[in-house]
């Protein structure tokens, strides 16, 4: 009996005209018949860290986040105090 578990980008979108939603797929499977399957959804911000996402995801977040678009992030951003 073989159990593994495999995580699977399900779905990269571009919501709110800037942030990066990433939904992950966690896959049980036994014996390569899945069994079970969870989803995850994280944010990503222009100001976050995507060293440690997956080439899609980095690609979808370099190609949305122009110069342009960080500058009015961050405009956004300073006019909410954040």
């Amino acid at each position: 009996m073989s159990i593994t578990k495999e995580i699977e980008i399900a779905r990269i979108e571009v919501v709110g005209g800037w942030n990066v939603q990433v939904a992950t797929d966690t896959v049980i499977k036994e014996n390569g018949t899945e069994i079970s399957r969870s989803r995850h959804r994280h944010l990503l911000n222009p100001d976050s860290n995507i060293s440690n996402e997956a080439t899609e995801v980095q690609s979808v977040a370099n190609a949305v986040w122009t110069d342009d678009l960080r500058a009015k992030y961050n405009t956004w951003k300073e006019s909410q105090g954040l």
